[in-house]
C-alpha cells in the first residue's frame, strides 16, 4: 500500500457524479427533515456537524465543503450548533449513508470561547446575534462522540482548523498541559487536516463504492489510528526520531533535521521493527546519532515514516516536545514531506503527507458552487457578526509562505499559495453586486490570509518541491521567490472598473516586506484601495522578539511607511498607517516591551486594541512557550533557552506597555519602571513615558507587588 498516492492521479472534478445528482442542487443544504422532504430525499449521504451557524457562503468551511460534495452528486445535510448535552440533535437528519463530517467551525473552539487571559468571551461572532456558549469546549471531540452515540456504527470523519491543529500531541494553553491527538479522544475513524477538498471528495466516492473506511489508508492529508508499529508494507522504512541527539552508543538513523531531500536520502535508516521491539523501545532510553555515509542505502521518501516522540514522552519532557515540533514543521512541504507517526499508548497516530495544493481551475470550481451568500433562512432577522464582516468580501487565494511562528495559517493551509483565476474572482464580485442584499457598491476586501501573496510562487517548481525552509521571506526574501505583483494590480484595476462597483478596499493583512519590492503596487494600493486607514502588523520593534516570530525588522516597515506617505500625498489623500503589535510573545523581555512603548510614544501612536500572545496548538511559538526551547533551530538539551512570559502579572505588564497612555495601566508601569531602574521615565516631560500623578478613580486594580522575572 502506498499512503502517498500519485498526486496527479485524479483532479478534483474528474470523478463520475454519484447517482443522487439527479436530485439537483438545494437552495440551502437542509437542516431539517422538512427541508429534506421538500427536496425529495429519504436520507443524507453526508451530514456535516458544525459549531458555527450555517451561512451559505464560501468563506465558511461547512458551506464550501458541503457544496463541493453536492457538486459531486452527494446529498449533504447540515447540523448547526447542536445541543451537545445529549445525542438528540444529532439524530435530526437521520443516519448518514456515508459519514458524519465533524467540524468545530471556522475557529478552534477554545480560541473562540476564551481570551488570551483564559477568561470566557462574552460573545461568539459565528452565532446568531453573537450569543455566547452555543458550542462546547473541544467541540470536535464532543460532537464526534455524540455522533457515535446517536448512530453507533456510523463513519465519523473530523476536520477543520481545530482537528488540523490537534492532529498530534499538542500543548493546550487553557489546561496548561500537553493533550493527546484529537483522534483517540474523539474516536473518529479518520481525521482530514489542512485544505480538505481532495481527501474528502475521494473519500466520499470510495465509501459510496463500498470500500470500508478502515481500509482507506492512502489519502494524503489524512490521519488515523493504527496498531503500534504498523507500516503500510514490507518495503517501508521507519525513521526513529523519538529522542534528541545526545552522547552515547551509535545507532545510525536518518537526520530528521536534514533541510534538503537529498540530505535525507543519503542517510541510512533502521529496518522495520517487529511489534515487540517497538513496544520495548518505548520502555527504555535510546540514544540516537545522525550520521551520513556514502555507502549507506538511499531511502525512498515516499515509503518512509518518521517516528516522533510518543505522546507520553512529549507530555513529560518539554525538550522532546520542542524536538517533535521542529520535525513536524520541517515535514510540511507536500513536495517532499514524509509520513509521521506518534505513539499514543499501545496504538499509533499515523499522519500521511500533506495534501497536494489545488490548481487554479480546481480552486475556481470549488468557488463556483451556487452559494446563496447569506445565512440559512431559519435564523430569520438575526445578525451573525462573522457574516456581516465578510458579506461583501472575496477570498482570492489561500495559504501563506510567511511562516510567522505565532500563526496557524501555515499549519492548516500550507505554504504554497493557491490562487483563483481573475475571471472567477470578477464573477464573484458580480454575484455580490447582483444578489447580496444591502450592497452599496463597496467591496470590503479582496484578499485571504494575506493581501498580497496572490499568484506569488517559487520561480522553479523543482526547487519548490525540494525546499525545506520554514519561511520564504525570513530571514530575508528567498532569491527563488517571485515577487511580481502585476497579476494583483491587474485584478484590482478590473475589479474597480466593474459596473456598479464604486470602491474596492483591501482589508487583509499586508506583507509590507514584499510590497516594497514593487513600489507600483504600493502606489496602486494607496491611491485606490485604502479607506483612510491601513492596518499592518510589524508585531514588534526589537530584534529578539522579531527573530522568534520570524518577522522582518523595522527597516522594512520604514520603507513601506515612506512609500505610503509619499503616494498618499501624491493622491491628495489624508491616510494613516495603523500598526499592530503583540505583547508577551516568547523571546520578549520587559526591556523589549519598554523599548516598544518608547517607540510608540515617539511616533505618537496610542493603540486602542492590542493583542497578547495566545499559544495555539501546534504553532512553533507555542512550542517555545511550553518548552522554553527554540524549534527554529536544532533542539538539544543544552540548546538555546527562550525568554518566556508565562505569569498573569507579567503578561498584563507587557500588554500595559502597549497601552502606556491608559491611566488604568500607570500604577503597574510605575512599579515596573522603578524595578527596572528606569524611574527617569516617570514624569511629565515629553520624553517620559508616564506621569507622576494618578488621576482620581483610575488604576485602583492595576498595582502589583512584584514584577515576575522573565524566562
Amino acid at each position: 500500500m502506498n499512503t502517498t498516492s500519485n498526486p496527479a492521479s485524479r483532479t478534483l472534478f474528474s470523478y463520475r457524479k454519484y447517482w443522487a445528482s439527479r436530485f439537483g442542487t438545494a437552495p440551502f443544504l437542509p437542516m431539517s427533515r422538512t427541508e429534506m422532504d421538500q427536496l425529495g430525499w429519504d436520507s443524507c449521504d453526508v451530514i456535516i456537524v458544525t459549531g458555527d451557524a450555517y451561512i451559505d457562503h464560501p468563506s465558511f468551511g461547512m458551506a464550501l465543503v458541503g457544496r463541493l460534495l453536492e457538486a459531486q452528486g452527494f446529498r449533504v445535510g447540515i447540523i448547526s450548533q447542536p445541543d451537545w448535552r445529549s445525542a438528540k440533535d444529532f439524530r435530526v437528519l437521520g443516519k448518514p449513508n456515508l459519514f458524519f463530517g465533524v467540524t468545530a467551525g471556522n475557529m478552534d473552539s477554545m480560541v473562540n470561547r476564551y481570551t488570551a487571559d483564559r477568561k470566557p468571551r462574552s460573545d461568539d461572532a459565528y452565532t446568531p446575534n453573537g450569543e455566547a456558549n452555543r458550542r462546547p469546549d473541544h467541540a470536535v471531540v464532543v460532537y464526534a462522540q455524540r455522533c457515535r452515540e446517536a448512530f453507533p456504527g456510523s463513519n465519523v470523519v473530523i476536520g477543520s482548523i481545530e482537528a488540523s491543529l490537534r492532529r498530534i500531541a499538542h500543548y493546550d494553553y487553557w489546561s496548561d498541559k500537553v493533550r493527546r491527538s484529537v483522534l483517540p479522544d474523539s474516536k473518529a475513524d479518520l481525521l482530514i487536516f489542512g485544505s480538505a477538498e481532495r481527501a474528502i471528495v475521494e473519500l466520499a466516492h470510495r465509501l459510496a463504492a463500498g470500500e470500508p473506511i478502515v481500509a482507506i489508508r492512502d489519502l494524503r492529508g489524512t490521519a488515523f489510528m493504527v496498531p503500534r508499529g504498523w507500516l503500510p508494507g514490507d518495503d517501508w522504512a521507519e525513521i526513529d526520531s523519538s529522542q534528541v541527539d545526545t552522547r552515547g552508543l551509535l545507532v545510525r538513523h536518518p537526520d530528521p533535521y536534514a533541510m534538503t531531500p537529498e540530505m535525507g536520502k543519503e542517510i541510512a535508516c533502521a529496518s522495520r521493527p517487529a511489534p515487540s521491539e517497538t513496544r520495548a523501545r518505548s520502555d527504555r532510553t535510546q540514544v540516537i546519532h545522525f550520521q551520513s555515509h556514502p555507502r549507506m542505502p538511499k531511502l525512498d521518501r515516499m515509503r518512509s515514516a518518521i517516528r516522533l516522540p510518543s505522546y507520553e514522552t512529549v507530555a513529560a519532557d518539554p525538550v522532546l516536545y520542542a524536538h517533535a515540533s521542529r520535525i513536524f514543521h520541517v515535514e510540511s512541504n507536500p513536495g517532499n514531506a514524509r509520513a509521521l507517526v506518534q505513539a499514543h499508548g499501545e496504538r499509533d497516530v499515523w499522519l500521511n503527507p500533506p495534501p497536494i495544493p489545488l490548481s487554479t481551475p480546481e480552486m475556481d470550481g470549488v468557488f463556483a458552487s451556487p452559494f446563496q451568500r447569506r445565512p440559512h433562512p431559519s435564523y430569520g432577522d438575526a445578525k451573525i457578526p462573522a457574516f456581516e464582516m465578510i458579506r461583501f468580501s472575496v477570498n482570492i487565494m489561500r495559504g501563506c509562505f510567511g511562516g510567522c511562528t505565532f500563526c496557524s495559517i501555515t499549519e492548516h493551509e500550507g505554504r504554497i499559495i493557491q490562487s483563483r483565476s481573475e475571471q472567477s474572482i470578477l464573477h464573484e464580485i458580480e454575484e455580490i453586486r447582483d444578489k447580496t442584499p444591502g450592497f452599496t457598491g463597496m467591496i470590503s476586501d479582496l484578499g485571504g490570509p494575506t493581501a498580497n501573496m496572490y499568484r506569488l510562487a517559487c520561480k522553479d517548481p523543482k526547487i519548490e518541491s525540494a525546499c525545506r525552509r520554514l519561511s520564504c521571506v525570513y530571514p530575508g526574501i528567498c532569491e527563488n521567490l517571485g515577487t511580481d505583483h502585476t497579476p494583483l494590480l491587474q485584478l484590482y484595476r478590473k475589479a474597480r472598473a466593474l459596473p456598479g462597483v464604486k470602491k474596492v478596499l483591501i482589508s487583509s493583512g499586508l506583507r509590507y516586506d514584499l510590497a516594497v519590492r514593487d513600489p507600483q503596487y504600493v502606489k496602486e494600493l494607496v491611491s485606490h484601495h485604502v479607506g483612510g486607514y491601513l492596518k499592518i502588523a510589524p508585531e514588534h520593534t526589537e530584534d529578539g522578539p522579531l527573530a522568534h516570530m520570524m518577522k522582518p525588522g523595522m527597516s522594512s516597515y520604514e520603507q513601506f511607511r515612506i512609500l505610503f506617505e509619499k503616494f498618499s500625498k501624491e493622491a491628495g489623500k489624508e491616510q494613516y498607517l495603523i500598526p499592530y503589535f503583540i505583547a508577551a510573545h516568547p523571546g520578549t523581555t520587559d526591556q523589549d516591551m519598554l523599548n516598544l512603548a518608547l517607540w510608540l510614544k515617539r511616533h505618537h501612536f496610542r493603540l486602542d486594541q492590542v493583542q497578547t500572545f495566545l499559544p495555539t496548538p501546534l504553532a512553533m511559538a507555542t512550542a517555545m512557550y511550553h518548552s522554553r526551547k527554540n524549534p527554529l533551530k536544532k533542539v538539544g538539551r543544552d540548546s538555546e533557552a527562550v525568554e518566556t512570559v508565562r505569569g498573569t502579572r507579567q503578561r498584563r505588564l507587557h500588554k500595559a506597555f502597549l497601552r502606556y497612555h491608559d491611566p488604568e495601566n500607570w500604577p503597574l508601569l510605575r512599579e515596573a519602571l522603578k524595578q527596572m531602574g528606569r524611574s527617569d521615565l516617570i514624569g511629565n516631560g515629553r520624553k517620559q513615558l508616564i506621569p507622576f500623578i494618578q488621576p482620581p478613580g483610575t488604576g485602583a486594580r492595576r498595582t502589583i507587588r512584584k514584577v515576575m522575572p522573565t524566562g
